[in-house]
C-alpha cells in the first residue's frame, strides 16, 4: 500500500458517479431510489461491474433480510401487540414520567434490534399518542428519546439497520480484493455487536435521563395526569367549537355553490359533512353541490355559527339530529397523521390528492416544522415530515393509513384486526430470531421463515405484506451495492485510502485513525443517506485498515454503526418521522442531537475496539 498508485479512468468514473450521488441525494433534484436507479444503469453501462453480477444487490441477503423483516414488523402490528404494549407501560409505570419514558424507550429501542428503525418509530408513534393523550405529557416529551433509543438500539444485532445488514455483503465482496497474504475477513454473526449495542442504547437513556430531558422542557409533578384530545385540537391548532347543521333554505346564497366554493368564504366554518336528500357523506368533495335543503354539517363556536347562518341565511340547529350518527365520536372524529419521507403525498397538494373524494378524509390544517396553515391548505404541497389534521370516520382513516402515505399519531378507536392470532404472530417471530441465532442457517432464511410462517398461519396476508414492504428502501439498497462493488474492485477504495493517509501521516494512533473514519461516515451520513455512507465507506475503511495495519472488521464495523449517527437531520427516516408530531424544528434537533452525536461516536470507538 505505501506504492503510489496511478489513477486510472475507471477510478475517475467511480469517482464521478460518488460525487453524481451526494449532488442528488443533497439538493434532491431526483428521488433517492430513481438516483440509485441511474448510477446502477451507470454503472453496468460504464463496465465497472460485470453484467452477470450487476443486479445482484436485489437478490442478495441484504435486502432479502430487509424485506423479511418488514413483513415480521407488519405481522406483529395486525395483531394489536403494540396497543397492548401501551397500556402494560402506563400500569407499570405507575403515573411517573421517568418511569414510563425509560421503559417505552427501552423497550423501543430493544425492538429496533430485529425491525427495520423507520417500522418501529412507526409503529410506536401511536404508542406515544396513546400515552401522551392519557397522562398529559408531551409528545416531544415522550418522541425524542424513544426516537434516540430506536437509533441506539439497532446497534444490537446485525439485522437492526440497513448499514448492519449491508456489511456482510461488503465484506464478503471485498474478499475478491484483498491483497494477496491478507487473511480473509469474515462475516459479522447475528448478535456480534450487542455489546457495543448495549452500551449505545444504556448511554442513549442515561443521556435523556439526566441531560436530554432538560431541553425537553420541565414538569414540576413528577406523575402525570390524562389529558383531553378536544382541548389538545383547540391550543395546538385552533380548531376549536362544536359540531352543527345548518339547513340550505331557498334564499340562501349558497344555493348552486360548491361546497369547496362556499369553505373559502371569509368566516366560512369548516365543512366536514352534507346531506341532500337521504344521501349523507362525511369529508364532501370540493365540486359537491348545495341546494335547497341541503343539510352542512360543520364545526365552529356556536357564536361563530350563528351568525354565519344568518348572514347566508341558513337554519341553525338547536342539536345534531339528520347528522348525528355521522359525528358520533365512535365513530368519526380529528385525528394527527405525519407524512414519512417514503409518502406518495410528497409534492402534491390536498387538492390533487382529492382526500376527500377518494378516501373520505377532509384535511383542517398543516403543521410544519411549528408553523400552522389552517387557511387555503388545499393549495400547499405536501413535504416529509409535515404533520396533516384530518376529519374523518375512523374506519375510513384506518383504510387509508394501510397505505402508508401517512401515519396516524392519534390514538383512535379501532377494531384490532387480528388480535385472535397473537400468538401465532410471536410464536413465528420469536421461531425465526431463534433458527438466525441457533441454527445453521443463513439469517435472511431464518427471517423468510418467520415471515412465510405469519402468512400461512393467517397472521398476514400475501396483499397487506407486500404493502408492508418499503421498496423505496429496497431500490436505493439494491441499486447501491454495486457502487460499493465498483469503489473496491476498481482500486478507488484503496487509492483514497493511500491518499488519506499521505495527508493525515503514518504515524497517528490506529484510534485517531478510526475516530477520522466515523466522523467523515457520520458526514456522510447526514448528505447521502447511512446507506449511501455506508456502500462508499465500507471498501474505504477496510482499505484504510490494510494500510495501517489496522483489523478490516474493525474498521468496517465503525463505518455501519457511524452510518447512523444522525441525530441531527430529518434525512435520518426516524427524526424525518417523529418531527411534526413532537413539534421540533431543526434548531431542536442541533440542541438535543449534537451533544450525542459526539457521544454515539465516542461509545461507538470504546467499544468496538474492547470487543474486537
Amino acid at each position: 500500500m505505501s506504492e503510489q498508485a496511478a489513477l486510472t479512468t475507471d477510478m475517475l468514473l467511480v469517482l464521478g458517479l460518488v460525487g453524481f450521488t451526494m449532488v442528488m441525494f443533497t439538493f434532491e433534484r431526483l428521488r433517492a431510489d430513481v438516483t440509485a436507479l441511474v448510477v446502477l444503469v451507470a454503472i453496468g453501462l460504464l463496465g465497472l461491474v460485470p453484467a452477470r453480477q450487476l443486479f445482484g444487490g436485489f437478490s442478495g441477503n441484504a435486502v432479502i433480510s430487509v424485506i423479511a423483516t418488514m413483513i415480521l414488523g407488519a405481522g406483529l402490528d395486525r395483531t394489536g401487540v403494540l396497543n397492548r404494549l401501551a397500556m402494560a407501560l402506563l400500569r407499570a409505570s405507575r403515573g411517573f414520567e421517568e418511569r414510563l419514558i425509560l421503559m417505552t424507550s427501552a423497550i423501543a429501542g430493544s425492538l429496533s434490534a430485529v425491525m427495520q428503525n423507520p417500522s418501529v418509530a412507526a409503529l410506536f408513534l401511536p404508542v406515544a399518542s396513546r400515552l401522551a393523550a392519557r397522562t398529559g405529557l408531551s409528545l416531544a416529551r415522550i418522541l425524542m428519546p424513544v426516537a434516540a433509543a430506536i437509533i441506539m438500539g439497532s446497534g444490537l444485532t446485525m439485522v437492526g439497520n440497513s448499514p448492519l445488514i449491508l456489511l456482510n455483503d461488503l465484506l464478503v465482496a471485498a474478499n475478491g480484493n484483498l491483497p494477496s497474504g491478507v487473511a480473509t475477513i469474515k462475516p459479522l454473526t447475528m448478535f456480534a455487536p450487542m455489546p457495543i449495542g448495549l452500551a449505545l442504547l444504556a448511554v442513549g437513556l442515561l443521556y435523556f435521563r439526566w441531560v436530554g430531558r432538560r431541553w425537553l422542557g420541565s414538569r414540576d409533578d413528577p406523575t402525570v395526569t390524562p389529558a383531553r384530545t378536544e382541548s389538545y385540537f383547540a391550543r395546538t391548532y385552533g380548531i376549536e367549537g362544536e359540531m352543527v347543521e345548518l339547513t340550505v333554505t331557498s334564499e340562501s346564497p349558497l344555493v348552486g355553490m360548491s361546497v369547496g366554493e362556499a369553505e373559502a368564504q371569509k368566516n366560512a366554518p369548516l365543512y366536514l359533512a352534507i346531506k341532500t336528500g337521504n344521501e349523507a357523506r362525511l369529508a364532501p368533495p370540493a365540486d359537491t353541490m348545495i341546494w335547497v335543503g341541503s343539510v352542512l354539517g360543520v364545526m365552529a363556536p356556536r357564536e361563530q355559527a350563528s351568525d354565519y347562518a344568518q348572514n347566508n341565511l341558513l337554519r341553525l340547529a338547536p342539536r345534531l339530529r339528520q347528522l348525528a350518527d355521522l359525528f358520533n365520536p365512535a365513530r368519526a372524529g380529528i385525528s394527527e397523521a405525519v407524512v414519512p419521507p417514503t409518502s406518495r403525498f410528497i409534492g402534491k397538494t390536498p387538492a390533487d390528492l382529492q382526500l376527500r373524494r377518494r378516501l373520505g378524509i377532509s384535511p383542517l390544517a398543516i403543521n410544519r416544522e411549528g408553523k400552522i396553515w389552517r387557511e387555503d391548505i388545499r393549495q400547499i404541497p405536501i413535504k416529509a415530515g409535515d404533520m396533516l389534521v384530518l376529519h374523518s370516520i375512523w374506519t375510513d382513516l384506518a383504510l387509508a393509513a394501510e397505505k402508508r402515505d401517512f401515519v396516524v399519531v392519534t390514538d383512535y378507536p379501532k377494531d384490532e384486526q387480528r388480535p385472535h392470532k397473537l400468538w401465532h404472530a410471536m410464536f413465528m417471530f420469536a421461531l425465526a430470531l431463534g433458527l438466525a441465532v441457533t441454527a445453521e442457517l443463513p439469517v435472511p432464511l431464518a427471517l423468510m421463515t418467520g415471515a412465510a410462517g405469519m402468512l400461512v398461519l393467517g397472521v398476514i396476508n400475501m396483499d397487506e405484506a407486500y404493502a408492508s414492504v418499503n421498496w423505496k428502501t429496497v431500490f436505493l439498497m439494491a441499486g447501491l451495492i454495486p457502487l460499493g462493488w465498483a469503489m473496491d474492485s476498481t482500486g478507488t477504495a484503496a487509492w483514497l485510502a493511500q491518499r488519506v493517509i499521505d495527508h493525515l501521516g503514518p504515524d497517528l494512533p490506529i484510534w485517531v485513525l478510526q475516530a477520522v473514519i466515523g466522523l467523515l461516515t457520520t458526514a456522510f451520513g447526514l448528505v447521502i443517506s447511512h446507506v449511501g455512507a455506508t456502500v462508499v465507506m465500507v471498501p474505504l475503511a477496510i482499505n484504510f485498515a490494510l494500510a495501517v495495519g489496522g483489523n478490516p472488521t474493525v474498521f468496517a464495523l465503525i463505518v455501519a454503526l457511524s452510518a447512523s449517527n444522525n441525530f441531527l437531520s430529518p434525512s435520518n427516516p426516524v427524526l424525518s418521522v417523529i418531527m411534526g408530531p413532537a413539534g421540533f424544528a431543526s434548531r431542536d434537533l442541533l440542541k438535543l442531537g449534537l451533544p450525542l452525536t459526539f457521544i454515539y461516536l465516542a461509545v461507538v470507538l470504546v467499544m468496538v475496539n474492547l470487543v474486537f
